[in-house]
């Protein structure tokens, strides 16, 4: 197995699902968005630590190597919201 296939069964086993048009792993019950970026630059380790970071309140949490612009975070909010 791949070490990228590896952290794809982390998130997978923790509730996330592949969305392909953005090319990104969501959790709408945790609120939290992993870029594919993200997952190939960081270790398995990391993303394990992120996927148990408590979100506060209602508001997404992008986990992107760069942090999206505003403008981005509410297009990407307003299509996981639908």
């Amino acid at each position: 197995m791949t070490k990228l296939a590896e952290k794809e069964q982390l998130l997978r086993k923790a509730g996330y699902s592949y969305e392909p048009d953005r090319e990104v792993y969501i959790n709408r019950k945790a609120r939290k968005v992993f870029s594919i970026d993200f997952l190939e630059d960081h270790d398995a380790k990391a993303i394990a630590s992120k996927i148990r970071e408590a979100t506060l309140g209602a508001e997404w949490i992008f986990i992107f190597n760069n942090i999206p612009s505003e403008s981005v975070k509410r297009e990407l909010a307003k299509m996981l919201d639908a």
